[in-house]
């Protein structure tokens, strides 16, 4: 799910990023602001609609898949469905910590090309 979804979720966040405005960003380092109220005070919020759009498209599309996987997988026991019946008996550690581990690689990668997108950014304006 993760591979099928990350592609959906990075065009959409991507797309947002390539529309932001690097003179937002300038102002508020003008206005003495560090790097991290620059990002938490203004690209994140700029930022936000496309990480909502780009979640809401990767859920609908992995629950898309869930079923079809779930009907299709037989006796194998895919990653999907042992968390749904990990779920419905009670969840177990082992599905929270491959669920975080999952979250952090999806924020990480994000986060990895919003700095790409800010580096390219900044050397554009430098020439």
């Amino acid at each position: 799910h993760v591979v099928f979804c990350l592609s959906f979720v990075v065009v959409t966040v991507k797309a947002r990023v390539q529309t932001l405005d690097p003179v937002l960003e300038e102002a508020g380092r003008d206005l003495y602001a560090n790097p991290g109220q620059v990002f938490w005070k203004i690209t994140f919020p700029l930022l936000l609609p496309g990480i909502i759009s780009a979640a809401l498209l990767s859920f609908s599309l992995s629950f898309d898949d869930f079923i079809i996987t779930y009907f299709n997988s037989g006796s194998v026991d895919t990653f999907p469905k042992y968390v749904y019946v990990a779920a419905a008996r009670g969840v177990p550690a082992e599905a929270n910590v491959i669920a975080s581990a999952v979250f952090m690689a999806a924020i990480v990668i994000v986060l990895v090309t919003q700095i790409n997108g800010a580096l390219k950014r900044k050397r554009l304006l430098k020439k």
